[in-house]
């Protein structure tokens, strides 16, 4: 799951000098012409990152009909960044987050220690290639014995304090404390109990709490799909939200998930998204970061109602515009 990795860690691998664009890729354009967007980008395909971003994102939020405007720069295309350019025109589906919480409680030092330690031997194993990871138990235990060490730890603190951990991912004002409990809760050894907190945080106001809110979810998808007998039930609405989300982190963490929740091909939840996010799921599946493009294609190959054969052979044979028009057709 290197995926998995790498976005964890995207603040402390980023390099010292400005990495060069190897791909630009948007969203969230429907009526503002792509051409006028291009031009207050000011960069183009081949230049390094903007030395602004929140310049760059003033300029764009200029434009008429924008309201909002929004810069990820992600690994890699051949080695070179990939940026995606976000973009919320005015009466556009979006996202809501909730307001930040006022609480003071946060996680005990032992808590906070074990999760910077587990940060520091994730960075380790990521730059040594040992960056396996099993969600079979509904967390995730990753191959690096180190990083694996400190994730056992994590079972421990759920098991032993969840009261806690639940209060402070709730109510606590520091943001880092609650994306370090956002992800901590998703070890508790009885993952119904928390299924509820964590889709509780994946409409938190900081970045760092949804996606770790995410990430928990979706381990604990896999073991629900393993057992069904475990009774464990998420709820696809918020990630299907999220696919209308200005934050390509979180369209990107949604459409992962998604990918999991419709397996099985649920007919309410092909309906939830075609009715609320098909287009936007449709620009993503469009993509010419092909790994980015893959989750969110296979999505809209399900709601054209093609098989799973047909969906990647379709888009080995590139014929990506012909099964997002007929997913298009069936809205």
């Amino acid at each position: 799951m290197k995926a998995f990795a790498l976005f964890l860690l995207a603040p402390l691998l980023a390099p010292a000098q400005p990495p060069r664009i190897g791909l630009i890729d948007y969203y969230g354009l429907r009526k503002v012409p792509l051409e006028k967007v291009r031009k207050a980008l000011g960069v183009k395909e081949g230049d390094p990152l903007p030395a602004s971003k929140a310049e760059v994102e003033e300029r764009l939020e200029a434009l008429p009909g924008v309201v909002r405007a929004h810069l990820e720069a992600v690994c890699c295309e051949a080695g070179d960044t990939i940026l995606f350019v976000g973009i919320e025109e005015k009466g556009a589906p979006h996202f809501d987050f909730r307001e930040p919480p006022a609480g003071s409680d946060q996680l005990p030092e032992e808590m906070v220690e074990a999760y910077g330690g587990f940060m520091q031997a994730l960075e380790a194993a990521v730059r040594g290639g040992n960056n396996g990871d099993d969600l079979r138990a509904g967390h995730s235990l990753m191959a690096d014995p180190a990083a694996r060490a400190f994730q056992e730890r994590f079972v421990a603190f759920a098991e032993l304090d969840l009261p806690r951990i639940r209060e402070v991912l709730r109510n606590s004002s520091n943001d880092e404390h609650r994306a370090m409990a956002a992800y901590i809760i998703g070890y508790a050894p009885r993952k119904r109990e928390v299924v509820d907190d964590l889709q509780y945080a994946i409409q938190d106001s900081n970045d760092s709490v949804r996606n770790n809110a995410m990430r928990a979810l979706g381990a604990i998808g896999v073991l629900a799909a393993r057992d069904p007998d475990l009774g464990i039930r998420i709820s696809p609405t918020w990630f299907v939200q999220m696919l209308n989300s200005i934050l390509w982190s979180d369209r990107n963490k949604a459409a992962m998930a998604l990918v999991s929740l419709t397996e099985d091909r649920p007919a309410p939840v092909l309906d939830l998204i075609r009715e609320r996010a098909l287009e936007s799921l449709a620009e993503m599946a469009r993509w010419r970061s092909l790994g980015h493009a893959l989750g969110p294609y296979t999505l809209i190959g399900r709601l054209a109602g093609l098989t799973e054969q047909q969906i990647q052979q379709t888009w080995t044979d590139g014929d990506r515009e012909a099964v997002i028009a007929r997913a298009l057709k069936k809205k």
